[in-house]
């Protein structure tokens, strides 16, 4: 951040007299929405430190630490006396009289673009540190940021000096950046995204590659069984330390058969015929296998179409979820896809065998999703008996669409609480109390 921003920044924001909304949305970035209707956002990333202006954005996770709870309470509906940059350095310090607070009780939280020092502070009236979004020790600076210690000034710095630009529309400056930050964000995280989901087509395909056709099969089910006859018919002439028979077979033609070791002469037959009956079985098993395999390969396939699409970070978490920090969002789901949408557990089924465990597993008000009179992936919200946000519903009806078509298109996704479906035939499914939201899928031309 260069100084002539943060000055150009903080004039603007001593227009408002009122903090709405305070919260982090992401690791580093904290949204302050100001009488109710102004975004602001500050990235407080070592070395990248930023300020920008957009609409408010839904977190992509919950945070939930000391300072977020701290910063909640304190600045939400809370009154900004007034917001300066203390001794012209990069930091911004807004002054705020918290709701809960007596009048003239004031806190502070201070917003340093320091470089190695960036840092969110809260601190009170005596410069005692309330919390901070990074705690610093002894062992790493002479500058303690920790609970209930004192804020000490930042070190001096001799800084070049910087050209006074004047920034005649700080906010259009700001939302400018902000689209640029977008641009750039949703390029790198789309590329990143669409790698790691071609990856797992690619192994589904090679795997499906790999596969033995049912003929072959069946081929070599009846070579083994013939086989295991020709040693039955010749057990007389082998040895114990026999590896190979030399034989005629059925039709009067020399063969030589290789022996399995470690195993009595008499029970070699029934090697080869248990081959025999495992080759047969998969040949008549095979197609359920090649299915299976495929429409995992169709789900990925359905996820790199509509990353293609995507036009914002959240959507792009959204569908490739980053690996998560905390222990429980490490869980995993034996039969379909785990995600999380606003801490809720959303479940994705990728085909007809994995739509059925989804709704064995299912509980009764958990709530269940499908499109409409097409064929789909089943969608299981866990709700815990919990009254499910407008939202939560909306972004897994998208899910379920872009994890089940490639085509662009409105559809409608049906949802009801598990209790209200009757399980007809596999995962056929019946109901008629319901609710019913309307998805579009926008995308291009899909190439076959």
């Amino acid at each position: 951040m260069k100084l002539y921003e943060l000055e150009a920044i903080a004039k603007r924001l001593n227009d408002f007299t009122f903090i709405s909304r305070a919260r982090r949305i992401e690791d580093n970035v904290i949204e302050i929405s100001f009488d109710k209707s102004q975004s602001y956002f500050f990235n407080m990333t070592k070395g990248n430190s930023l300020i920008y202006k957009a609409q408010s954005q839904r977190p992509l996770q919950s945070y939930n630490a000391p300072f977020d709870t701290l910063l909640h309470t304190l600045l939400s509906s809370s009154q900004l006396l007034s917001v300066d940059v203390p001794n012209g350095d990069r930091v911004l310090r807004l002054k705020i009289a918290p709701k809960s607070n007596y009048k003239d009780e004031v806190i502070y939280l201070q917003l340093e673009f320091t470089g190695k020092n960036t840092n969110a502070i809260l601190i009170d009236d005596n410069e005692i540190i309330i919390e901070a979004l990074r705690h610093i020790d002894s062992d790493s600076s002479f500058r303690v940021i920790r609970p209930s210690m004192e804020l000490l000034a930042i070190p001096p710095f001799q800084r070049k000096a910087e050209e006074n630009i004047e920034i005649d529309d700080i906010d259009e400056y700001l939302l400018e950046k902000h689209r640029t930050i977008e641009s750039q964000k949703l390029k790198e995280l789309k590329k990143h995204k669409l790698a790691t989901t071609i990856k797992k087509s690619t192994k589904l395909s090679q795997l499906l590659d790999k596969l033995p056709n049912q003929k072959s099969l069946a081929d070599r089910a009846k070579e083994y069984n013939n086989y295991g006859n020709i040693i039955l018919a010749n057990l007389y002439q082998i040895k114990p330390y026999d590896t190979k028979l030399k034989a005629y077979d059925f039709e009067g033609e020399e063969i030589t058969i290789k022996l399995p070791k470690d195993t009595k002469v008499n029970r070699m037959s029934d090697y080869y015929f248990n081959l025999a009956k495992r080759a047969k079985n998969k040949a008549i098993n095979i197609h359920i296998e090649q299915e299976n395999l495929q429409s995992k390969k169709d789900f990925y396939d359905n996820i790199y179409h509509a990353l293609q699409q995507a036009k914002e970070p959240y959507q792009l978490e959204l569908l490739v979820p980053k690996r998560a920090k905390s222990q429980r969002k490490k869980e995993k789901l034996r039969d379909g896809e785990l995600f999380w949408i606003e801490d809720y557990k959303v479940l994705v089924g990728r085909n007809s065998n994995e739509n059925q465990k989804l709704l064995s597993i299912a509980k009764a008000n958990d709530i269940w999703m499908h499109i409409r009179d097409i064929p789909s992936s089943h969608v299981i919200i866990k709700t815990d008996k919990q009254n499910l946000p407008d939202s939560v519903i909306a972004s897994a009806a998208k899910l379920c669409v872009d994890f089940s078509l490639k085509r662009a298109g409105d559809y409608e996704v049906d949802y009801t609480k598990r209790k209200f479906i009757k399980v007809q035939e596999g995962s056929n499914v019946f109901y008629n109390k319901y609710n019913t939201i309307k998805v579009t899928k926008e995308g291009v031309e899909i190439r076959e």
